[in-house]
Protein backbone atom coordinates (compact mmCIF):
# COMPACT_ATOMS: atom_id res chain seq x y z
CA UNK A 1 0.00 0.00 0.00
CA UNK A 2 0.83 3.50 -0.28
CA UNK A 3 1.46 5.23 3.15
CA UNK A 4 0.73 8.63 3.75
CA UNK A 5 1.93 10.16 7.15
CA UNK A 6 -0.64 12.91 7.04
CA UNK A 7 -3.74 10.79 7.05
CA UNK A 8 -2.70 7.49 9.87
CA UNK A 9 -5.29 4.92 10.51
CA UNK A 10 -8.15 5.50 13.33
CA UNK A 11 -6.08 4.90 16.57
CA UNK A 12 -8.78 5.49 18.87
CA UNK A 13 -8.17 3.14 22.17
CA UNK A 14 -4.72 2.10 21.56
CA UNK A 15 -1.87 3.14 23.50
CA UNK A 16 1.73 3.42 22.73
CA UNK A 17 4.99 4.49 24.58
CA UNK A 18 7.42 6.62 23.34
CA UNK A 19 11.15 7.15 24.51
CA UNK A 20 12.82 10.28 24.05
CA UNK A 21 9.36 11.74 24.02
CA UNK A 22 10.30 15.25 25.17
CA UNK A 23 12.40 17.03 22.00
CA UNK A 24 13.23 16.21 18.21
CA UNK A 25 12.15 12.70 16.49
CA UNK A 26 10.14 11.46 19.84
CA UNK A 27 8.42 14.39 20.38
CA UNK A 28 6.75 14.54 16.96
CA UNK A 29 6.19 10.34 17.19
CA UNK A 30 4.04 11.02 19.99
CA UNK A 31 2.48 14.13 18.45
CA UNK A 32 1.26 12.08 15.32
CA UNK A 33 0.30 8.95 17.07
CA UNK A 34 -2.04 11.44 19.43
CA UNK A 35 -3.51 13.20 16.43
CA UNK A 36 -4.76 10.35 15.26
CA UNK A 37 -6.45 8.89 18.39
CA UNK A 38 -4.06 6.91 20.57
CA UNK A 39 -2.92 7.45 24.03
CA UNK A 40 0.66 7.48 24.47
CA UNK A 41 2.61 7.79 27.27
CA UNK A 42 5.61 9.65 27.29
CA UNK A 43 9.34 7.95 28.58
CA UNK A 44 11.37 10.65 29.44
CA UNK A 45 14.43 10.43 32.74
CA UNK A 46 12.54 14.41 33.23
CA UNK A 47 9.18 14.49 35.00
CA UNK A 48 9.47 18.35 34.03
CA UNK A 49 9.85 17.72 30.15
CA UNK A 50 7.34 15.29 30.04
CA UNK A 51 4.55 18.19 30.85
CA UNK A 52 6.27 20.32 28.71
CA UNK A 53 5.62 17.76 26.13
CA UNK A 54 2.52 17.13 27.29
CA UNK A 55 1.23 20.81 27.22
CA UNK A 56 2.80 20.90 23.55
CA UNK A 57 1.19 17.87 22.34
CA UNK A 58 -2.49 19.29 23.13
CA UNK A 59 -1.85 22.55 21.87
CA UNK A 60 -2.01 20.91 18.26
CA UNK A 61 -4.26 18.33 19.66
CA UNK A 62 -6.57 19.60 22.52
CA UNK A 63 -8.07 16.53 23.42
CA UNK A 64 -5.05 14.35 23.59
CA UNK A 65 -5.03 11.94 26.58
CA UNK A 66 -1.12 11.25 27.72
CA UNK A 67 0.39 9.73 30.25
CA UNK A 68 4.52 9.84 32.01
CA UNK A 69 6.87 7.49 33.06
CA UNK A 70 10.00 8.53 33.98
CA UNK A 71 12.94 6.48 32.33
CA UNK A 72 16.48 7.36 32.46
CA UNK A 73 18.33 5.75 30.04
CA UNK A 74 21.68 5.94 31.29
CA UNK A 75 20.29 3.85 34.89
CA UNK A 76 19.57 0.48 34.80
CA UNK A 77 17.66 0.90 37.82
CA UNK A 78 15.41 3.45 36.22
CA UNK A 79 14.82 1.55 32.90
CA UNK A 80 13.44 -1.67 35.71
CA UNK A 81 11.24 1.10 37.47
CA UNK A 82 9.74 2.43 34.07
CA UNK A 83 9.26 -1.11 32.99
CA UNK A 84 7.30 -1.78 36.11
CA UNK A 85 5.51 1.44 35.28
CA UNK A 86 4.37 0.53 31.42
CA UNK A 87 3.86 -3.24 32.54
CA UNK A 88 0.90 -2.55 34.70
CA UNK A 89 -0.81 -0.48 31.90
CA UNK A 90 -4.04 -1.80 31.21
CA UNK A 91 -2.92 -1.61 27.77
CA UNK A 92 -0.02 -1.23 25.15
CA UNK A 93 0.02 -2.23 22.11
CA UNK A 94 3.39 -0.93 21.06
CA UNK A 95 6.94 1.05 22.03
CA UNK A 96 8.92 3.00 19.97
CA UNK A 97 12.48 2.78 21.60
CA UNK A 98 13.43 6.11 19.74
CA UNK A 99 15.55 7.82 22.56
CA UNK A 100 19.05 7.82 23.72
CA UNK A 101 22.01 10.55 24.45
CA UNK A 102 22.98 12.07 20.78
CA UNK A 103 26.40 13.41 21.95
CA UNK A 104 28.57 10.45 20.68
CA UNK A 105 31.15 9.38 22.99
CA UNK A 106 33.74 6.80 23.31
CA UNK A 107 34.53 7.96 26.62
CA UNK A 108 31.85 8.54 28.76
CA UNK A 109 30.10 5.36 30.69
CA UNK A 110 26.52 5.54 32.13
CA UNK A 111 25.67 5.05 35.93
CA UNK A 112 26.02 1.55 35.84
CA UNK A 113 29.53 1.46 34.62
CA UNK A 114 28.92 0.81 30.69
CA UNK A 115 30.19 2.70 27.84
CA UNK A 116 27.37 5.32 27.03
CA UNK A 117 26.38 4.45 23.56
CA UNK A 118 25.87 0.71 23.33
CA UNK A 119 24.43 1.17 27.52
CA UNK A 120 21.93 3.83 26.61
CA UNK A 121 21.49 2.69 23.15
CA UNK A 122 21.50 -0.77 23.51
CA UNK A 123 21.55 -2.38 26.54
CA UNK A 124 18.62 -0.15 28.44
CA UNK A 125 16.19 -1.14 25.61
CA UNK A 126 17.09 -4.55 26.30
CA UNK A 127 16.34 -4.46 29.53
CA UNK A 128 12.99 -2.48 28.84
CA UNK A 129 11.83 -4.65 26.41
CA UNK A 130 12.77 -7.11 29.19
CA UNK A 131 11.16 -5.51 32.12
CA UNK A 132 7.59 -5.32 29.61
CA UNK A 133 7.64 -8.54 28.07
CA UNK A 134 8.06 -10.94 31.26
CA UNK A 135 5.27 -8.95 33.43
CA UNK A 136 3.06 -10.38 29.60
CA UNK A 137 4.54 -13.91 29.75
CA UNK A 138 1.29 -15.37 31.34
CA UNK A 139 -1.37 -13.16 30.13
CA UNK A 140 0.18 -11.29 26.48
CA UNK A 141 -2.90 -9.47 26.13
CA UNK A 142 -3.34 -7.55 22.86
CA UNK A 143 -0.24 -8.17 20.08
CA UNK A 144 2.76 -6.12 21.07
CA UNK A 145 4.78 -4.09 18.28
CA UNK A 146 8.54 -3.45 19.24
CA UNK A 147 9.97 -0.65 17.23
CA UNK A 148 13.70 -0.06 17.36
CA UNK A 149 15.47 2.96 15.82
CA UNK A 150 18.73 2.22 14.21
CA UNK A 151 20.72 4.41 11.51
CA UNK A 152 21.85 4.99 8.40
CA UNK A 153 25.80 4.47 9.49
CA UNK A 154 25.11 1.14 10.00
CA UNK A 155 24.87 -0.20 6.62
CA UNK A 156 27.46 2.60 5.73
CA UNK A 157 30.31 1.69 7.79
CA UNK A 158 29.81 -2.16 8.82
CA UNK A 159 31.29 -4.12 11.52
CA UNK A 160 32.54 -6.98 11.63
CA UNK A 161 30.36 -9.33 13.69
CA UNK A 162 32.06 -12.62 13.84
CA UNK A 163 34.17 -12.30 16.65
CA UNK A 164 34.42 -9.50 19.64
CA UNK A 165 36.10 -6.13 18.70
CA UNK A 166 37.89 -3.64 20.87
CA UNK A 167 35.99 -0.81 22.23
CA UNK A 168 35.94 2.02 19.60
CA UNK A 169 37.89 4.81 19.95
CA UNK A 170 35.62 7.15 18.70
CA UNK A 171 32.21 8.43 19.38
CA UNK A 172 30.38 7.89 15.81
CA UNK A 173 32.28 4.30 15.84
CA UNK A 174 30.95 3.44 19.50
CA UNK A 175 27.52 4.75 17.96
CA UNK A 176 27.76 2.64 15.14
CA UNK A 177 28.50 -0.64 17.06
CA UNK A 178 25.24 -0.21 19.38
CA UNK A 179 23.36 0.42 16.63
CA UNK A 180 24.92 -2.22 14.73
CA UNK A 181 23.74 -4.82 18.18
CA UNK A 182 20.31 -3.25 18.29
CA UNK A 183 19.51 -4.47 14.51
CA UNK A 184 20.55 -7.45 15.88
CA UNK A 185 19.27 -7.82 18.84
CA UNK A 186 15.93 -6.60 16.91
CA UNK A 187 16.13 -9.51 14.15
CA UNK A 188 16.52 -12.15 16.83
CA UNK A 189 13.97 -11.09 18.97
CA UNK A 190 11.21 -11.32 16.35
CA UNK A 191 12.58 -14.45 15.13
CA UNK A 192 12.70 -15.99 18.31
CA UNK A 193 8.82 -14.15 19.39
CA UNK A 194 7.69 -16.25 15.51
CA UNK A 195 8.95 -19.67 17.06
CA UNK A 196 7.50 -19.44 19.82
CA UNK A 197 3.80 -18.32 18.72
CA UNK A 198 4.23 -15.15 20.41
CA UNK A 199 2.26 -12.11 19.38
CA UNK A 200 4.97 -9.51 19.68
CA UNK A 201 6.67 -8.16 16.48
CA UNK A 202 10.01 -6.48 16.26
CA UNK A 203 10.26 -4.02 13.52
CA UNK A 204 13.49 -1.80 12.97
CA UNK A 205 13.48 2.17 11.68
CA UNK A 206 16.02 4.68 10.83
CA UNK A 207 14.83 8.34 10.43
CA UNK A 208 16.98 9.80 7.44
CA UNK A 209 18.38 13.18 8.82
CA UNK A 210 16.19 15.78 10.86
CA UNK A 211 17.54 18.74 11.49
CA UNK A 212 16.25 22.23 13.81
CA UNK A 213 16.46 24.31 10.63
CA UNK A 214 13.61 22.57 9.26
CA UNK A 215 11.38 21.07 12.27
CA UNK A 216 8.22 23.30 13.32
CA UNK A 217 8.35 25.46 16.16
CA UNK A 218 6.66 23.72 19.61
CA UNK A 219 6.64 25.58 23.33
CA UNK A 220 9.58 23.96 24.93
CA UNK A 221 10.57 21.82 22.30
CA UNK A 222 11.23 23.63 18.99
CA UNK A 223 11.43 27.49 20.04
CA UNK A 224 13.60 30.62 20.69
CA UNK A 225 14.01 28.53 24.51
CA UNK A 226 15.92 25.56 22.99
CA UNK A 227 19.59 25.26 21.82
CA UNK A 228 19.41 25.49 18.42
CA UNK A 229 22.10 22.58 16.46
CA UNK A 230 23.75 23.32 13.36
CA UNK A 231 23.74 20.27 10.58
CA UNK A 232 25.88 20.24 7.42
CA UNK A 233 23.18 18.25 5.81
CA UNK A 234 20.60 20.53 6.13
CA UNK A 235 20.03 21.83 2.46
CA UNK A 236 18.89 17.50 1.76
CA UNK A 237 17.24 16.92 4.97
CA UNK A 238 14.30 17.13 6.53
CA UNK A 239 12.50 18.39 9.47
CA UNK A 240 12.58 16.27 13.19
CA UNK A 241 8.56 15.57 12.26
CA UNK A 242 9.12 14.18 9.05
CA UNK A 243 11.85 11.75 10.62
CA UNK A 244 9.59 10.44 12.87
CA UNK A 245 7.45 9.36 10.64
CA UNK A 246 8.91 5.89 9.79
CA UNK A 247 8.75 5.09 13.62
CA UNK A 248 5.15 5.98 13.66
CA UNK A 249 4.21 3.54 10.18
CA UNK A 250 6.12 0.91 11.66
CA UNK A 251 4.06 1.01 15.15
CA UNK A 252 0.80 1.57 13.26
CA UNK A 253 0.84 0.41 9.40
CA UNK A 254 -1.71 -2.50 9.59
CA UNK A 255 0.54 -4.40 7.04
CA UNK A 256 3.60 -4.10 8.52
CA UNK A 257 5.14 -7.25 10.16
CA UNK A 258 7.93 -8.48 12.20
CA UNK A 259 10.91 -8.37 11.12
CA UNK A 260 11.07 -5.53 8.58
CA UNK A 261 12.68 -2.20 8.05
CA UNK A 262 11.02 1.01 7.39
CA UNK A 263 12.51 4.66 6.62
CA UNK A 264 13.36 6.65 4.06
CA UNK A 265 15.09 5.78 0.48
CA UNK A 266 17.87 8.56 1.21
CA UNK A 267 18.56 11.11 4.15
CA UNK A 268 14.93 12.46 3.71
CA UNK A 269 11.45 11.59 2.54
CA UNK A 270 8.47 8.98 3.29
CA UNK A 271 8.80 5.83 4.71
CA UNK A 272 9.13 3.01 2.28
CA UNK A 273 9.92 -0.85 3.13
CA UNK A 274 13.79 -1.05 2.90
CA UNK A 275 16.07 -4.06 2.60
CA UNK A 276 17.12 -5.32 5.97
CA UNK A 277 21.01 -5.33 6.27
CA UNK A 278 22.52 -9.11 5.69
CA UNK A 279 24.95 -8.33 8.31
CA UNK A 280 22.47 -7.92 11.09
CA UNK A 281 19.98 -9.53 9.76
CA UNK A 282 21.70 -12.91 8.66
CA UNK A 283 25.06 -12.08 10.90
CA UNK A 284 26.25 -15.94 10.49
CA UNK A 285 26.54 -18.87 12.73
CA UNK A 286 26.28 -18.51 16.55
CA UNK A 287 26.72 -14.23 15.99
CA UNK A 288 23.25 -13.29 16.99
CA UNK A 289 22.71 -15.93 19.84
CA UNK A 290 26.07 -14.38 21.31
CA UNK A 291 24.96 -10.70 20.60
CA UNK A 292 21.74 -11.81 22.62
CA UNK A 293 23.21 -13.55 25.59
CA UNK A 294 26.03 -10.35 25.87
CA UNK A 295 23.34 -8.31 25.90
CA UNK A 296 21.02 -9.91 28.47
CA UNK A 297 24.47 -10.01 30.67
CA UNK A 298 24.35 -6.73 30.79
CA UNK A 299 21.27 -5.70 30.82
CA UNK A 300 20.96 -8.30 34.32
CA UNK A 301 17.79 -9.81 32.69
CA UNK A 302 16.34 -13.00 31.02
CA UNK A 303 14.29 -11.98 28.16
CA UNK A 304 11.28 -14.79 28.13
CA UNK A 305 11.56 -15.42 24.53
CA UNK A 306 13.30 -18.81 24.18
CA UNK A 307 15.40 -19.69 21.08
CA UNK A 308 13.52 -21.44 18.60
Amino acid sequence: MTWNPARLPDLTGRVYAVTGATGGIGYFAAEQLASAGAEVVLASRSPEKIEVAARAIRGQVPRAVTSGVAVDLVSLASVREGAEQLSVLPRLDGIFLNGGPMHFSARETTEDGLPLMVGAHTVANVALVAGILSARAEDPGVPLRVVHASAGFVQRFRRDLSRPRPAPRTGIGAYVDAKTRTEVFAYELDRRARAAGLPIASILTRPGVGVDAKTPERPGIRDSSVAYRRNPYTPWAQGKDAAAWSGVRALVDPDATGGEFYGPKRVAGPPVRLDPSAHTARPGAGVAERIWVELEELAGVTLPVPRG
